[in-house]
């Protein structure tokens, strides 16, 4: 039997056969579809604003209307954007994935919904623009979700998403083809995970440049160590890839995450993290802390806010304490500390390294996202820890230059040329 999926189009009904385009190597899970609505604004709006400043609290459609109707009033005219507001595609996974494709020429896609309005063919349209691949998107009738991100004159932004009416995938609607194409080797997945398990626990990175094709021998254990298979797996380009998938953490997604997360350890996949906020974590902590301690968590993003939210009552509560807990259940952790760069951890190995002086910040927007695309990239083409570190700190610097989540063409150049003075391996794709 073949399976259709929609098309690259702004369409549902549009339909192409599966595998016939190429096959994700990172995939990010994001539920719902989502609008970002970016502006720089004075004190006195955030000031009429309930919630904390920094972070993201969901509100209704009246009183997201209610404040994007406010804002004329309160924009910051700056000489060095333009345009006082920016909407463009949002939410964290898209962002991250979005990076990944247009600015690093990793193939990504996106599993979600997106509504039947303006915004959703926005979403589609912005996200097929930057090269990811849209064709595991569902097109269902209802709103497309939205958020405004109120960003102040010294670029921290304050995020206000309005996700309660909005359309989204639920855990009932995934199959394994959603995570098709992605794996490793066609291999059982046992054999896959032992592989990458044995290779990653002695520290070995197997990127064997300037080779198509890599010889690997997999071991495993019956009565005693036994050499049991020659395995050959197909690099990506001259690497050895791991593929992923992205999320970011949410309460009222936790039953779909779920469910991803079954599929994708079916299916070979890696799962890569993020906390989301502080106050989500703050909120919903036992539910996070049971899924992180579960073990089906690869690879762990948080900022300096959540990480201390994370222990929040330990004796010790801070970043390093919070990336030594990581470290327990997921096998990279990283926490990333603003204007001070980011902590990481693998394994025994930890490293520290300082964001990159470099970058004129004005809007904060995306930061951890785009630190996001720079690690996962960073990860699939065999770097150090320390330099997937490093390019993250250029990937997330990149996008704050500018207003939004997304980052523009004269900052990816800005960004390859920092990764160029730094000596880092280079996408092969550069705007």
């Amino acid at each position: 039997m073949t399976l259709l999926r929609p098309a690259k189009t702004m369409g549902a009904e549009t339909l192409v056969k599966n595998g016939e385009a190429n096959a994700p190597l990172i995939l990010g899970l994001q539920p719902a579809a989502l609008v970002d609505h970016v502006a720089r604004v004075d004190w006195s709006l955030l000031h009429q604003i309930p919630g904390e400043r920094g972070g993201s609290i969901p509100v209704e459609i009246k009183e997201l209307e209610h404040i994007l109707s406010e804002l004329k009033r309160h924009i910051l005219a700056s000489i060095d954007e333009p345009s006082p507001m920016k909407t463009m595609a949002g939410g964290s996974v898209a962002n991250t994935i979005r990076g990944l494709s247009a600015g690093f020429g990793v193939n990504g896609g996106m599993i979600g919904a997106y509504g039947d309005d303006e915004q959703g063919q926005l979403f589609v349209s912005n996200m097929d623009i930057s090269g990811v691949n849209i064709s595991r998107l569902r097109r269902k009738n209802g709103p497309t979700a939205q958020c405004v991100c109120l960003v102040d004159a010294y670029g921290n932004r304050t995020m206000r998403p309005c996700l309660s009416t909005a359309v989204k995938v639920q855990g009932d609607e995934l199959s394994k083809d959603d995570f098709s194409g992605s794996k490793v080797t066609d291999e059982p997945c046992s054999l896959g995970f032992s592989f990458i398990r044995l290779s990653y626990s002695f520290g070995h990175y197997y990127t064997m440049r300037g080779a198509e094709y890599g010889l690997f021998y997999l071991i495993t254990s019956f009565s005693a160590w036994k050499l049991v298979l020659l395995h050959k797996i197909r690099l990506d380009g001259v690497y050895l890839s791991l593929q992923w998938l992205v999320m970011r953490y949410g309460i009222f997604n936790l039953e779909v995450i779920q469910a991803a997360i079954r599929i994708a350890k079916q299916e070979c996949l890696f799962v890569s993290l993020d906390l989301a906020s502080f106050e989500m974590v703050r909120n919903f902590r036992e539910p996070l802390l049971r899924l992180l301690e579960s073990g089906d968590i690869d690879l762990c993003f948080a900022n300096e806010d959540e990480a201390t939210e994370l222990l929040r009552g330990e004796e010790n509560a801070d970043p390093e304490a919070a990336l030594g807990y990581l470290s327990k259940y997921c096998r990279w952790a990283v926490v990333t500390l603003g204007a001070n760069g980011c902590i990481a951890k693998h394994g025994q190995e930890i490293v520290r390294v300082p964001a990159i002086g470099e970058a004129k910040a004005v809007d904060a927007t995306g930061a951890g996202d785009l630190f996001a695309s720079g690690f996962l990239y960073g990860l699939i083409k065999g770097l150090s820890l320390e330099d997937c570190c490093k390019v993250g700190s250029c990937s997330g610097g990149a996008v704050t230059r500018s207003l939004g989540g997304e980052v523009t063409l004269e900052n990816w150049q800005w960004m390859y040329k920092q990764m160029q003075i730094k000596g880092l391996l280079l996408p092969e794709i550069q705007n």
